[in-house]
């Protein structure tokens, strides 16, 4: 453990930890990720101790994409610890480069994961005040906007305010309308018009409309090369279409799942597949095709819950 901690005790070696942390994430997600996340932030006890600026924005980035990895992995309380240490380590960065300098870039990267578990853990309302305070900023560039529009959006469909998470959502699409500017953070790249079509769908589903919400959910699942946490777009129409008692279009689309579960990496992903398992299965008037497929998915999920999944891929050096 000295040993990772001399590798991570300069910005440039925590900020190569965590590039290693995405790379995982991005390939594999957050269920392999999460072991090699949590040694990153035991070997950086030491460097937070002694950071200078540098190194304070390093490690508040660092604590971000572990914070985001541990939500991900469902382990929220580790999750909103890493995220109350990553805010506090970028609000004390010293002001910064461009318009959006790099503490306050981690610090509103940090606020969307945050706004994104407040919603998922059903407290809409915590996440529309952080949504609402990070919009009424001046001068944010134009696709930080349109993520916490979506943020917006979805605290107020769990809320049940049709109109204004659709508003939301439109304004989300009208910012990202002329594309990548060069006032966007790095860490934007993500956030393309597939995963505003995921969150559009998310909210349909939200507001009861599973129609709407199975039309964008199932483009946003079919969208090409993605990171690993997208699977939760394709899970969750599984679920949509299970509530929805849809059990022909449930049994297609859960047929072509299957052989993706063992590797899905996204715990929320994996337990929203749970549910649509457990709807089916209490549900009257299912088809004999789909119990049969819902059984094998079953059992896919219990023996995704009892693998180790941390030592499948390689770690970043920590």
């Amino acid at each position: 453990m000295e040993h990772a901690e001399e590798a991570m005790g300069s910005g440039g070696g925590v900020a190569a930890v965590t590039a290693g942390l995405l790379e995982i994430d991005r390939m594999y997600g957050a269920r392999y990720a999460a072991p090699a996340a949590v040694r990153a932030v035991r070997a950086a006890g030491g460097v937070d101790r002694r950071a200078g600026a540098a190194g304070s924005e390093a490690l508040a980035e660092l604590f971000e994409v572990v914070g985001w990895i541990l939500f991900d992995a469902e382990r929220h309380g580790a999750s909103y610890r890493m995220n109350q240490r990553a805010l506090a380590l970028a609000r004390s960065a010293p002001a910064a480069r461009e318009d959006v300098g790099h503490g306050a870039s981690v610090e509103l990267l940090t606020l969307s994961v945050l706004c994104m578990q407040h919603a998922h853990l059903g407290r809409p309302r915590d996440s529309l005040r952080i949504s609402s305070a990070v919009l009424a900023r001046a001068g944010l560039p134009e696709r930080v906007a349109a993520i916490f529009r979506v943020r917006e959006a979805r605290a107020q469909a769990q809320m049940q305010q049709r109109r204004a998470a659709l508003g939301s959502l439109s304004a989300a699409r009208d910012l990202l309308a002329d594309g990548p500017s060069d006032r966007d953070p790095a860490w934007t790249w993500w956030f393309d018009r597939t995963e505003l079509d995921g969150h559009h769908g998310l909210a349909h589903a939200e507001l009861g409309e599973p129609e709407q919400a199975a039309v964008l959910l199932h483009g946003a699942a079919a969208a090409g090369d993605a990171p690993a946490y997208r699977s939760l777009f394709a899970t969750e129409l599984a679920y949509v279409l299970a509530r929805a008692g849809a059990w022909r279009e449930a049994d297609a689309w859960l047929s072509t799942l299957l052989d993706s579960v063992p590797r899905m990496g996204s715990v929320r992903a994996l337990n929203a597949l749970g549910r649509a398992a457990r709807t089916i299965e209490r549900a009257d008037g299912v088809t004999r095709g789909l119990r049969d497929t819902n059984g094998q998915l079953s059992e896919l999920l219990r023996r995704v819950r009892r693998e180790r999944p941390g030592a499948c891929v390689a770690s970043p050096s920590v």
